[in-house]
């Protein structure tokens, strides 16, 4: 069988670099060992029985050497799915290098785009590394895999398919903008019918992409966006990456800062980040600090709609200006919700899904110079994923946390996840081993700010105002 690979997924395809490998990488651990037979049963059930892309390569066909996915007629579970064991003494130090190292690595391009590593000798219990390539689908889905992989109960019963959302206010902010992706796509789809007159006017891909949600003046914000200012996390890149992430915090916390305030959770966990990125800027010696932009990956698929078997892209991104210039706590809150209300009623995310779409069929170059607008104009990636609300378990063992980056793309230093599980939440960090070595240091002064903002807001007494 070969099929065709659709635009959206062609274009984090090409976007792979070797010093920005377009892959997204989790890491779960768990209070035990695992059942290494299990294992191997529940991801050849769940995953590679229920989606043909984790058991189809990726080949060029035609002139023009278009993408598509074929099945692997030497496919083996067993070249995906292996084991490896963390050097002493094993504890989160080892499993951050490990991490750290595999970010570096690239996928082996003649097999299937994923690969999951069993880690033994974790102190606490087994660990296991999980990386598939952003062509074979976008974070949010990538998120949702990993937990039909999770059952409520160590029996394997009650299984959860979904992502449990934390705001009902931004999941109905989603939808709105999940329906004018559907009139984007119909309008690219509709503008490459045009054929090759759009490769001489290339600038008509921009214009055409956003017709159907009607965002010509959210594309001409997004191109007036100034170039981002120098910062530790700007500069030249390369192979090696680091990781690191937070000890977990609880989401009672996170929410009594929030009601405190009259902000989201989202909110909170964002002005969180702002803050530990001003201190870790201020404390390698940058005087004068400057707010930084985050491309922020949007979900656009309806709210429950079950993952087609194909997998694939439906997301788009917006840039959020994080306000690291301003200095106290519960200021710099309210001016993140200000700035993350305006994102929310803006079709951004939608305009930049359409851009990706046609950007996957145009030539490479242009797709190049797409990616290098995104790099000049933000400095990271930033992610939010909601994960289940109760403790699940992986092949009869329970999980005790877990942690999950999208790519850097675009050649960015620096990515930041924020990832909710059982009532907890960690912050997981991601780096150019040249730009940022110490990346635990980015998740110390998350602890801190999060202190901080705490004392801030209970001296505040009660919310203030908002606009």
């Amino acid at each position: 069988m070969s099929e065709r690979m659709a635009s959206a997924d062609v274009a984090w395809l090409h976007m792979e670099e070797p010093t920005s490998l377009m892959v997204i990488t989790a890491v779960l651990w768990f209070d035990g060992p695992l059942d290494w037979g299990r294992l191997r049963e529940t991801v050849r059930e769940r995953l590679v029985e229920r989606y043909p892309r984790f058991r189809q390569r990726v080949v060029s066909r035609g002139l023009l050497g278009t993408p598509h996915w074929e099945d692997d007629p030497d496919f083996r579970l067993e070249d995906h799915l292996r084991r490896t064991r963390l050097p002493a003494p094993g504890g989160r130090a080892e499993l951050e290098a490990l991490v750290g190292e595999s970010m570096g690595t690239p996928l082996e391009g003649s097999r299937p785009l994923w690969e999951m590593w069993l880690v033994e000798g974790h102190a606490s219990g087994d660990a296991l590394l999980v990386r598939v390539h952003h062509s074979i689908a976008d974070g949010i889905s990538l998120a949702r895999l990993l937990l039909t992989l999770t059952d409520e109960r160590a029996d394997g019963g009650g299984r959860q398919e979904g992502l449990e959302e934390e705001e009902d206010a931004d999941a109905g902010a989603l939808m709105r903008l999940w329906r004018g992706a559907r009139e984007v796509v119909g309008s690219t789809r509709a503008a490459w019918r045009r054929g090759a007159e759009l490769l001489a006017e290339p600038i008509q891909l921009m214009d055409l992409a956003v017709v159907g949600a009607k965002g010509a003046g959210a594309l001409s914000r997004l191109l007036a966006l100034p170039s981002e200012p120098p910062s530790p996390f700007r500069g030249e890149i390369g192979v090696r990456k680091r990781v690191a992430w937070s000890h977990p915090v609880s989401m009672d916390e996170v929410r009594a800062i929030g009601h405190g305030t009259g902000s989201t959770v989202n909110d909170v966990a964002l002005a969180v980040v702002a803050g530990a990125l001003r201190r870790y800027v201020l404390a390698r010696g940058q005087h004068q600090v400057e707010d930084l932009r985050a491309v922020v990956p949007v979900n656009l698929r309806p709210p429950g709609e079950p993952l087609p078997r194909e997998l694939g892209n439906r997301f788009g991104v917006v840039f959020l200006q994080l306000p690291l210039r301003v200095e106290e706590p519960v200021a710099r809150l309210w001016e993140l919700k200000r700035r993350m209300d305006r994102l929310k009623s803006s079709p951004e995310a939608v305009v930049m899904f359409g851009m990706l779409a046609a950007a996957g069929k145009a030539p490479l170059v242009l797709e190049r110079r797409a990616v290098e607008v995104m790099r000049r104009k933000a400095s990271l990636v930033m992610t939010n994923v909601p994960g289940p609300k109760r403790p699940v378990y992986v092949a009869g063992t329970r999980l005790e946390g877990v942690m999950f980056w999208v790519p850097m793309a675009a050649k960015l230093g620096l990515g930041l996840s924020l990832f909710s599980y059982a009532g907890y939440l960690t912050l997981g960090v991601a780096a150019d081993a040249n730009l940022v070595p110490d990346p635990e240091q980015l998740t110390r002064a998350f602890d801190v700010e999060l202190a901080a903002l705490a004392e801030a807001v209970e001296e505040a007494g009660g919310p203030g105002p908002m606009h």
